[in-house]
């Protein structure tokens, strides 16, 4: 129950700081994986605050990004709330704006514990894998493929791409990709007589490497694309000096797995559960 002094409001652009603030009691805080900070999300329709005297004591963002699928960005509060008193008020109003299924990717148990006890169910795990370069077996080259740097001019493709992989719940939309594509290290594409029939898209620094994304077209898949795509990107990364190239995929995509273990990637034991709450036909 919100207390009288307290109200929940959409957040603004001009709460820039005080969630930067917010966000600085990270025990305290869940953020998403994602291509954008929970502070770029600021002004869609689906950010909460919790304020008292115009100080903001918690925040919550789950817009719909892709249609139907509202990802929680950011939930965070002040030290002096418990995470329920923090989640309760907010979460009354988001989840009758947010799209059909609300999803999180869970890193901390606490979260975990707290979507539970609000009617979030578990769906899968996330599972990392990591290659040292000299773990790397080459895949020899394909017949007729063409791998090449991807152009900004492919994103309205790679889109559809990505969709028809990867089904409605973890498509990334062509706002997701066109910003992927800007923070990408590395990003290419696979194409044959056909067009464009798979990419990849990573991330870097010096020290490492994260394969951030890779798919491949429905008609494509068991002929060895996905496998050419990341066996290229290897190559440009340099096998012989590449300090490590890790990657994450659902823990039941047998296929995924299947490609990442025949080039020498190895599970590293990280893992991270994947909790849904449905909102039915509420929408």
């Amino acid at each position: 129950m919100i207390n009288l002094s307290e109200r929940v409001r959409r957040a603004e652009v001009d709460d820039h700081q005080q969630i930067t603030n917010l966000m600085a009691h990270e025990a305290r805080t869940h953020r998403h994986l994602d291509w954008r900070t929970p502070l770029e999300w600021l002004g869609s329709s689906n950010y909460w605050v919790l304020e008292t005297a115009n100080t903001i004591l918690a925040a919550l963002a789950c817009p719909a990004d892709p249609p139907h699928v509202s990802w929680i960005r950011l939930f965070g509060h002040l030290p002096h709330l418990s995470a329920a008193q923090a989640w309760s008020p907010l979460w009354e109003l988001a989840r009758t704006t947010a799209g059909v299924q609300i999803a999180a990717i869970v890193v901390k148990p606490w979260f975990e514990d707290l979507l539970s006890a609000n009617g979030f169910t578990f769906k899968q795990n996330i599972v990392m894998l990591e290659l040292q370069g000299k773990n790397f077996r080459p895949i020899p080259t394909l017949p007729a493929l063409q791998i090449r740097p991807m152009r900004e001019s492919d994103l309205p493709t790679v889109a559809e791409l990505d969709l028809e992989a990867f089904g409605p719940f973890w498509h990334n939309s062509l706002d997701a990709l066109q910003r992927a594509y800007q923070l990408a290290s590395y990003a290419s594409v696979a194409e044959d007589e056909t067009g464009l029939i798979g990419y990849q898209l990573s991330t870097g620094n010096p020290f490492a490497t994260h394969l951030a994304r890779l798919a491949v077209g429905r008609n494509a898949q068991g002929r060895g694309i996905g496998s050419a795509l990341v066996s290229e990107l290897i190559q440009k990364l340099n096998p012989n000096s590449m300090p490590r190239l890790s990657v994450n995929t659902q823990a039941d995509n047998a296929a995924s797995l299947a490609v990442y273990k025949k080039i020498g990637f190895i599970r590293t034991g990280e893992s991270y559960p994947v909790l849904t709450y449905s909102n039915g036909d509420e929408q």
